[in-house]
């Protein structure tokens, strides 16, 4: 196979992982068969394991001391506030609205980067940043959801700073990334994610019923443990060996389309005007973000 076309083949599959995880996470947390912080401890407890077994039949490569400080920080914001405040944010607000709040990222990627990296600011993705914000507030104060008992606002709040954590994380292991192998980089992450998430989640995973789950509830926590976390932490680093950066960031685009579909389609959310007036507002501000200058002659 082309190792282009593979790349393309890998990202489009991360962002369908991640678009079926809203509705599947979702709905065994408010089915009450495992707690948000319990489930983020399962997840990263499960992926470590696979991504050290597979490090087995890898190069081994060796840590900098001086770097382990800031693998420990990476897995701070790039596990654990990111994964608990996703987890605990979707448990209160609908599919649509978590994925639409999260093509916000690159976003709040520029904002940081600027402020941190030094990098310029231009009026026209000021302006971006206007318009994805301003869809970001009506989703969040005016959208609803499908389900009797969500807290929409906490909930796309929670979202949010899920959204700002994982983009703190990505100016972080900017020189990691380009210093060590991927696969060295993300086994050396879940693990030391792993060990600040159990205080976290050690309650809720020991008070699961494990005797009660259907055929249905196991697959779906398989699911999110090999397919959206294992599989879409293995397959991004594939993708960006061949493809640019800027290339696997438009990819996610299609994550609150493959999540709104699949929530649709199994009835765990609905659509309204608002949603797609927000959602609009976001894309808009996202496209014109990411767009290029053109070069004066």
């Amino acid at each position: 196979m082309n190792s282009r076309a593979f790349a393309l083949f890998a990202v489009f599959m991360v962002q369908l992982l991640y678009g079926l995880n809203y509705t599947i996470a979702k709905n065994v947390m408010n089915a009450n068969h495992i707690k948000p912080f319990g489930f983020v401890l399962i997840r990263v407890a499960g992926a470590t394991l696979l991504f050290w077994l597979l490090s087995l039949f890898l190069p081994k490569e060796k840590i900098e001391k001086k770097d382990f400080l800031k693998f420990i920080v990476a897995a701070v914001f790039g596990v654990v506030v990111n994964m608990l405040f996703f987890f605990k944010g979707l448990e209160f607000t609908s599919p649509i609205h978590a994925s639409a709040i999260m093509t916000i990222t690159p976003v709040i990627i520029l904002i940081l980067s600027a402020y941190f990296l030094k990098e310029k600011v231009t009026a026209m993705k000021i302006t971006g940043i206007v318009l994805a914000l301003c869809g970001a507030l009506v989703l969040t104060i005016y959208g609803k959801s499908a389900r009797e008992g969500d807290n929409v606002p906490l909930g796309n709040l929670l979202i949010f700073l899920n959204a700002i954590s994982y983009s703190i994380y990505i100016i972080l292991i900017k020189k990691l990334t380009a210093k060590y192998h991927p696969f060295t980089f993300i086994k050396w992450l879940f693990l030391f994610g792993l060990i600040i998430l159990i205080p976290f989640g050690y309650n809720d995973v020991s008070i699961v019923e494990w005797q009660n789950f259907t055929p249905g509830v196991w697959y779906s926590v398989i699911f999110v443990v090999i397919g959206a976390t294992f599989g879409t932490y293995l397959l991004n680093p594939l993708a960006l060996q061949k493809l640019r950066a800027s290339t696997v960031g438009t990819f996610v685009y299609l994550q609150p389309v493959i999540a709104g579909l699949f929530a649709l389609a199994v009835g765990a959310d609905f659509i309204d005007a608002i949603k797609i007036g927000a959602m609009l507002l976001i894309f808009a501000g996202v496209y014109v973000v990411s767009m290029k200058p053109k070069l004066k002659k």
